[in-house]
């Protein structure tokens, strides 16, 4: 796979990297899990040069970390960039979108210490390649929480720290206090709000962006064509942009996406992907999945240059039915 680097001083990283959220959280909750599967497809990315390995402390809760720690023992580790996130936590176990964990913030100083601790624990290793918080907390200014992020990486916990979901006035206030190596957001052909303000800012900096849901939590891939083909208790269920009034309407995006696809010789998820890395150099999109197949058609898309035409047509895309959230 091409790579590029985790911003202006970091690693280098496949051009698509590897989401572990779905593998133990937020999707088709109360399945069966196959952690010796996920776990195969862990291993798997970093064979195809996906590198870059992101989960966070609040999927499952917990239980994610202890899987790619899992899978990540012996030399997998040094193969791997491994970022995990702190900052969201589970209030109670259910409520939330598709009845998943109702989900809170905390960017307190002293929760965020405790936190790489335990992190590190669960992911057996001394040290996380990137941190990042989750979410900033409304009530802990950002300068706190980045300066115990900060801490972090000055004891060798972390060897760089990231936000998630932020302002451009949000990076320039934690960039006051340390440097910020990345920006994680949510980036698709159904979401394109980073690129008006966060994503030339990130450019013009040497900040990494790091979109997920860059298939559009599986819709622009074409998996689902109505709301009765989400699983029992799926957190999509819960999402405005899947309701069936909206996910009917957005059907036209998909459409158009396999027109494009079809021209090109390649598969839909692969055009999706394709436009997202096409957004710039510093752009490295971590699509979850935790089938081997989809892995494959996801790393396949690394190699996928779309025309100029191919482009303007995907930038043409009308917006998405519904909100994200």
């Amino acid at each position: 796979m091409r790579t590029t680097t985790l911003g202006s001083t970091g690693p280098e990283v496949g051009v698509i990297g590897l989401g572990c959220m779905g593998m133990s959280h937020g999707y088709d909750i109360t399945g069966p899990r196959d952690d010796d599967t996920s776990i195969s497809v862990i291993r798997q990315a970093l064979d195809l040069g996906a590198t870059l390995i992101d989960t966070s402390d609040v999927y499952g809760p917990y239980t994610n970390e202890e899987l790619v720690g899992r899978a990540l023992t012996g030399g997998e580790r040094e193969r791997a960039v491994l970022a995990t996130k702190v900052g969201l936590v589970a209030t109670s176990p259910t409520g939330g979108p598709g009845n998943s964990p109702r989900i809170g913030n905390n960017g307190r100083p002293e929760h965020i210490r405790a936190a790489i601790d335990e992190s590190l624990r669960r992911l057996g290793t001394d040290h996380v390649d990137l941190y990042q918080l989750h979410r900033v907390d409304p009530q802990v200014p950002i300068e706190e929480s980045w300066g115990a992020m900060a801490e972090v990486v000055a004891a060798g916990k972390a060897r760089q720290i990231g936000l998630s979901e932020v302002t451009v006035a949000q990076i320039v206030r934690a960039q006051a206090v340390h440097p910020v190596a990345s920006v994680q957001s949510e980036l698709s052909l159904w979401t394109r709000d980073p690129l008006t303000e966060v994503l030339p800012y990130c450019a013009q900096q040497g900040i990494a962006f790091l979109p997920f849901s860059p298939l559009g939590r599986g819709f622009l891939a074409g998996r689902f064509s109505s709301f009765d083909d989400l699983p029992a208790d799926d957190f999509r269920r819960g999402l405005p942009r899947f309701q069936q009034d909206a996910l009917r309407a957005n059907l036209a995006i998909v459409a158009r996406v396999r027109e494009i696809a079809d021209r090109a010789g390649v598969s839909p998820a692969q055009v999706a992907l394709a436009w997202v890395v096409a957004q710039g150099d510093q752009v490295i999109p971590i699509p979850g999945t935790k089938t081997p197949r989809y892995l494959l058609d996801n790393c396949a898309a690394a190699d996928v240059r779309l025309s100029a035409e191919d482009l303007a047509d995907l930038d043409a895309l009308p917006a998405p039915e519904g909100g994200r959230y």
